[in-house]
């Protein structure tokens, strides 16, 4: 994947009512299992860095704050573009999704407890597994056009948030 395909700078892109469609009809059912399994896994992984990011906001006035703020925002915007792929394809998110909520205050908020790097060094640890994570279902399920390039996109965002919270802990790429 070429991360230069996207403008990282974009949190959340712009949706029109006719991106929208109903994508289940004439695939397979067992590739249909595996697309199901794939949104599941983004949705809850989605989840758990939005909560993340959110219980490591505080109401200091700074430079980390404005990122975190920025990051929590688009893994929103992951969350909702894996949401809407599963109502797409007929499918409702996991029942599960509530423990990765509840891993994602986890994370954020004893890392904010411990401080700044912390708070980056949590970042870069939960990204470099969404990478990693993005890179296996790309390879392996066969995904429609559109929906690829959002995986893409996203996964685009992850390596983004990466190379940000390096840069605020002063590690060069």
């Amino acid at each position: 994947m070429n991360k230069e395909n996207f403008d990282i700078s974009i949190i959340r892109p712009e949706l029109r009512a006719e991106d929208f469609k109903l994508r289940r009809e004439g695939i397979p059912p067992r590739r249909l299992k595996s697309i199901k399994k794939g949104l599941h896994a983004l949705h809850t992984l989605e989840t758990m860095a939005a909560n993340i990011y959110k219980f490591q906001i505080t109401k200091r006035e700074d430079e980390i704050n404005h990122y975190l703020i920025a990051a929590m925002c688009n893994e929103m915007t992951h969350l909702q573009d894996f949401q809407v792929k599963l109502f797409e394809y007929g499918f409702k998110p996991s029942k599960l999704r509530w423990a990765y909520w509840i891993v994602g205050f986890a994370f954020g908020f004893f890392s904010r407890l411990i401080g700044k790097k912390a708070i980056l060094k949590t970042g870069i640890w939960v990204e470099r597994r969404a990478v990693s994570h993005y890179d296996e279902l790309l390879r392996d399920i066969e995904w429609d056009e559109e929906t690829r390039k959002i995986i893409e996109k996203d996964q685009t965002d992850e390596y983004g948030h990466i190379d940000r919270w390096r840069d605020l802990l002063g590690i060069r790429s």
